[in-house]
């Protein structure tokens, strides 16, 4: 069963990031620049991050087995259509789609992780496996794409998630039980609405700033719009006796910091494989399969260090396997702000190993953190706002790493990128500070 879940959540990640290295190619196949291929991935991601708190209300309401197949047919279909698309407008709303199928997979299969392993060692670990599946798949979708684009071309990175999807299919049928929440909770559809206009307009302005202006009317609409359905969404969900996103969790300190952490995180990770992506492409002239390979050390980084992260929450709580998380990520972050057009390829390698490191010993303790000590019945909105966090983050660091090289050279990329780096620096400072809030061990027998 975990290894069924796991395989979703690989789905998840890795077509979060398997178009990033492949968005050189896709521009030259749809003849458009670098500025549209941008909503080519958040697309997926503002999609994924706005649906995935219902989809987890759902699958405790509805069943999570059920949601989590539905979830499955629904991405295998969107990836055919994003297979065949004719035109950037077409593989958008196809990506779109693919984020809603992704959004009934990621809480869903947590959920019935979490339900199914009550202990809370047993359950450290299998979310630290559950971790280092994940971070393989973010860390190994350059490399993944890279091979595929250079044997079959781009659209082949939407072809190979027929198969996994049919082998998912089948075996969820067979050895997954069905769960669900003791009690149904309505549906929140104001609350729904509200929170994806806030999701989609934030990033979007992210996204256009750059071009449109920071101070044009345009700008200051989306702050306004933004800011008003932030306002409207929290007046509802605090008057409301069953809404989308439980308020309350956040008067935990834990379950905060644990969201903001997985924010800053992904934004971290997103932003240096889009860096990394057009800096070896554009600069360095590297073959798309060529700037994936680069990226092994980093998936390598997280394939071994997840499960070593789960045993050590499972033994000692979060604060060490985080403390360890934010000094890779801040060591590989400014090793890279000096970043040159002629920078040696053992240090870009060393970089990424450093950050990759850093991100596997980083998910177990977030994702434990924010679902320890909850009711079982609530583990499935709760998943849903960590993996919720997760998907904002990860569009942040896009916007962002587009707006820093729009317009920018091949010979101006290195220096462009700098203040990215440097940001990816911030990003684990911030997770040194998550440490230092965090419980130095966990009791036996209770929650870490």
């Amino acid at each position: 069963m975990l290894a069924i879940c796991a395989l979703s959540m690989f789905l998840v990640g890795l077509d979060t990031t398997i178009v990033n290295v492949g968005l050189p190619a896709i521009g030259r196949g749809l003849g458009v620049g670098t500025r549209s291929l941008e909503w080519v991935v958040d697309a997926y991601t503002v999609v994924l991050a706005s649906l995935l708190i219902s989809s987890g209300a759902l699958a405790d309401r509805f069943g999570r087995r059920r949601v989590f197949r539905c979830g499955l047919v629904v991405f295998g279909a969107a990836s055919l259509a994003c297979a065949l698309a004719p035109s950037l407008g077409v593989l958008v709303a196809a990506r779109a789609v693919q984020g809603i199928g992704a959004s009934m997979l990621s809480p869903v299969a947590l959920a019935i992780v979490v339900n199914a392993m009550p202990d809370p060692r047993e359950r450290a670990q299998a979310i630290g496996i559950w971790g280092s599946v994940f971070g393989l798949s973010m860390a190994a979708g350059p490399v993944t794409g890279g091979a595929l684009i250079a044997a079959l071309g781009w659209r082949s990175v939407f072809w190979i998630n027929a198969p996994v999807i049919v082998a998912a299919l089948i075996m969820s049928a067979v050895f997954v039980p069905e769960s669900r929440a003791p009690r149904a909770r309505r549906l929140d559809p104001p609350g729904q609405i509200l929170l994806t206009i806030v999701v989609c307009v934030s990033v979007g302005v992210l996204i256009e700033g750059p071009h449109i202006g920071w101070a044009s009317p345009l700008a200051w609409a989306g702050y306004l719009i933004a800011a008003a359905a932030a306002v409207g969404f929290t007046a509802i969900e605090r008057r409301s006796h069953e809404p989308l996103m439980d308020l309350a969790l956040f008067r935990r300190p834990a379950f905060t910091t644990a969201v903001l952490a997985a924010v800053a995180l992904f934004a971290a990770l997103s932003l240096g494989l889009l860096l990394n992506t057009l800096y070896l492409q554009r600069t360095h002239g590297w073959a798309p399969l060529t700037a994936g390979i680069a990226t092994l050390p980093m998936a390598l980084g997280a394939t071994v260090c997840a499960p070593l992260s789960g045993n050590l929450v499972g033994r000692f709580g979060a604060r060490r396997p985080l403390l360890l998380a934010g000094a890779f990520i801040t060591a590989g972050g400014l090793s890279l702000v000096g970043l040159r057009p002629d920078t040696s390829t053992r240090h870009l390698l060393l970089a990424y190993l450093l950050i990759g490191i850093g991100f596997g010993f980083a998910n177990a303790p977030i994702t434990n953190t924010a679902v320890s000590g909850l009711p079982q019945a609530r583990a499935g909105v709760a998943g849903a706002i960590t993996s919720t966090a997760r998907q904002v983050g990860s569009a942040i660091g896009i916007a962002l790493a587009g707006g820093l090289v729009a317009g920018v050279g091949p010979a101006g990329l290195a220096h462009a990128s700098r203040p990215g780096w440097l940001l990816v620096a911030a990003c684990g400072l911030f997770l040194l500070v998550v440490a230092r809030a965090a419980r130095p061990s966990a009791p036996t027998g209770k929650p870490a």
